[in-house]
């Protein structure tokens, strides 16, 4: 498959069936268009300084102090942090990636996010029964949230999307982007029926369609994803479905296809969004398979096209500290936590501070773990189904109990290789390593490269008195990629010894 012109019907101007029930609308912390000035989100009272202080309350106790420190870092890295970034992508004219996000109206793709959302707001105040704007807005709002980590924006984009639907009830847009902000707050089951009732009246919406996608991965539907992929490469192919097309590719052990269309798809890229979003992937990809010399390469073209594509600074961070340069990684980590305070990457800081082990980095570490659950709390105060990422963060460097709570409810609602693989390791932590082993073969059995995957199920194994198969794994681990986490790759090499030695 490679990409091609898209000669398919365009889009059409029609309407949707009513959209499914959502949960009661949650109110917003800041004025809506129409109604006041634009909010200053860098007020004291903003909730989301209350919701962080809850962490302190509720979280684990001996480490209340260094917690309410940490939170209020997050509090002024999802205020002020934000505007700051927002204002140099502003000055850069940065456009917004379109290919993973669901915003790609021409308004949001024409220039920066900020500057749109600006005029959006401002438009609505002389028509505020414009019902396009108002869906616009909300698919904006989500995106703003996705690309700068802050979930206080899902209740506005709620809202906005609301009005929209109000004014015009059933139109597309707005159910196209209640699909969006389903997925983006982790209801994968609503964006798959948001997306279908979008496609039942237009089969060729290329965000409906990508929406379907991704609600199909994250639902562990997998054979029906590859269907809906191949679907939406015939109707719709573009950047948007490449990329999806790639992954689905991808979970099933296919890097070789993934690769190829990724290649293709850059091939044919032309914005600069487009540019950055692809080329990041295929770094990802290179990264997933120990490729670091590919993956800077790729990282570097991303950040060519967009020199502040967190994506890409996260993942040039990543391969440079398993390449071996630690200091230009952990700096380059740094300025993604500052501005995009996200469990993953603050994970990652967290654990190549405990790596390097240099006075103070201990402090350091528990730091970027303390903001992990205050950002895990400011989520779920807006609405966020968090529980993978608890799962995932407090397995490591959490409460082992949280963690397994937080596994065993993501299990219930969906079954992906990563809720597998996240519920296989919790299960391990706390000790319940026979019941952790078939979820940590199902977490490997798509044919999924990852080599996390393979470090978690080969120490099940050992735990369990598997001992070749342990061997097994871990090598395999370490042979895909030898870095693959600072502590993990480290832990891994230790394992492998072990067993070696007591054959």
């Amino acid at each position: 498959m490679a990409p091609r012109t898209n000669d398919t019907a365009p889009e059409q101007e029609t309407g949707a069936p009513p959209p499914p029930p959502t949960a009661p609308e949650a109110a917003p912390h800041t004025e809506e268009p129409g109604s006041g000035a634009v909010p200053d989100e860098s007020t004291a009272a903003d909730p989301r300084v209350a919701a962080v202080r809850r962490v302190g309350e509720t979280g684990r106790r001996l480490r209340a102090v260094r917690l309410g420190g940490t939170a209020v870092l997050l509090a002024v890295a999802l205020t002020c942090g934000s505007i700051a970034v927002g204002a140099l992508r502003d000055h850069r004219g940065a456009t917004v990636a379109s290919a993973p996000s669901a915003a790609s109206a021409p308004l949001l793709s024409g220039g920066s996010l900020d500057a749109s959302i600006a005029s959006l707001q401002a438009q609505l105040k002389t028509q505020p029964k414009d019902f396009g704007s108002w869906a616009t807005l909300g698919l904006a709002y989500v995106e703003q949230a996705r690309t700068k980590g802050d979930p206080s924006r899902y209740p506005q984009a709620e809202k906005a999307l609301r009005r929209s639907l109000g004014l015009k009830p059933g139109n597309e847009q707005a159910v196209t982007g209640q699909a969006a902000l389903a997925a983006a707050r982790h209801d994968f089951a609503h964006a798959l029926t948001y997306a279908d009732s979008v496609l039942e009246e237009n089969p060729y919406s290329e965000r409906a369609l990508s929406s379907r996608i991704d609600a199909l991965v994250e639902l562990g539907r997998y054979a029906d994803a590859s269907k809906a992929a191949d679907t939406a490469d015939s109707r719709r192919p573009g950047v948007p479905v490449f990329t999806r097309y790639a992954y689905v590719h991808e979970l099933r052990g296919d890097v070789k296809t993934a690769r190829q269309v990724l290649r293709q798809a850059l091939a044919t890229s032309t914005a600069r969004g487009d540019i950055s979003y692809v080329a990041a992937q295929l770094g990802l990809l290179a990264w997933n398979q120990g490729d670091y010399k590919s993956a800077l390469t790729y990282y570097a073209r991303a950040l060519a096209a967009d020199e502040n594509y967190l994506p890409a600074l996260e993942g040039r961070a990543r391969a440079q500290y398993a390449s071996g340069d630690h200091a230009a990684a952990i700096r380059g980590m740094e300025q993604v936590v500052a501005r995009y305070p996200l469990p993953q990457p603050l994970v990652e800081l967290g654990e190549m501070y405990q790596d390097r082990g240099a006075e103070g980095d201990t402090a350091k570490a528990h730091d970027q773990y303390a903001l992990v659950d205050a950002w895990i709390a400011l989520a779920r105060a807006y609405g966020v189904n968090a529980d993978l990422d608890t799962a995932l963060a407090a397995a490591d460097h959490g409460g082992k109990a949280a963690a397994l709570r937080a596994a065993r409810a993501e299990w219930a609602r969906r079954h992906t290789v990563h809720t597998a693989d996240a519920l296989a390791w919790a299960l391990h932590v706390n000790g319940k390593d026979a019941e952790a082993l078939p979820y940590a073969r199902q977490a490997t059995a798509t044919g999924y490269r990852n080599a996390a995957f393979l470090y978690h199920r080969g120490m099940i194994e050992r735990a369990t008195g598997h001992a070749k198969d342990a061997r097994a794994s871990l090598a395999a681990a370490l042979q895909l990629n030898p870095g693959f986490s600072p502590l993990g790759a480290r832990e891994a090499r230790r394992a492998v010894k072990d067993l070696e030695a007591a054959r």
